[in-house]
């Protein structure tokens, strides 16, 4: 199972995109590509704190919130694609009869269209958003859905994340877990800390675990 957002697709592009049209509506400097790669993982709160400055406390939080999503739905597919190595990796895992699916904090209405246009919704045995169950990462209970959905049991599953609430959700759930270092992490990351299994540099690698 993967993360979305810097695990699985780099989608990073396409965000900044959105924020920087969002930004200039509103009058604002836009933001570098390399300032706002690190927040993508941590969802549009992060984004907007590094475009905006505000939190969801905010009273103009939801109103923008709203606004960035839309311009990046409308914009969802111009630049992202998977990672590197990770469609011949894909191709193994389903010669080897290995499932594979998705478990992202991203909305469904993001992550569905988002995975039609990579033409790989229905290769996935799951694919579970944020919004799929009544909780979200790192509780565990969205990537236990991906394991019922997949008939896998969570001690035979590995979950591979690029953000620390990744590796507590596949702690939490159970499974083994692996850090994309490819991903979005930051500077004041800090994944030796984060307790998972294993770290990797490419998806190649994921094979080596299994």
């Amino acid at each position: 199972m993967f993360d979305l957002d810097g695990t699985f697709a780099d989608t990073a592009q396409d965000l900044h995109y959105a924020l920087n049209l969002q930004l200039e509506r509103h009058g604002r400097e836009p933001v570098s590509f390399q300032r706002l790669r690190p927040s993508v993982s941590h969802g549009s709160r992060a984004m907007l704190q590094v475009g905006f400055g505000i939190d969801p406390e905010h009273p103009d939080f939801s109103a923008l919130q709203k606004e960035f999503l839309d311009l990046y739905l409308q914009n969802i597919a111009q630049q992202t694609k998977p990672f590197e190595g990770m469609l011949e990796l894909l191709d193994e895992l389903e010669s080897l009869a290995i499932r594979w699916g998705i478990v992202t904090n991203k909305p469904a209405r993001l992550t569905d269209p988002l995975m039609q246009k990579l033409g790989l919704q229905q290769r996935a045995s799951a694919v579970i958003s944020g919004d799929t169950t009544p909780y979200a990462k790192p509780h565990p209970e969205p990537i236990l859905q991906a394991c019922r959905e997949s008939d896998a049991s969570p001690e035979r599953t590995l979950y591979i994340g690029d953000a620390q609430r990744d590796i507590e959700a596949g702690r939490n759930a159970g499974t083994r877990t692996l850090i994309a270092m490819f991903g979005y992490l930051g500077e004041t990351d800090k994944p030796e800390t984060w307790q998972a299994d294993g770290r990797i540099d490419h998806p190649a690698q994921i094979l080596e675990w299994l």
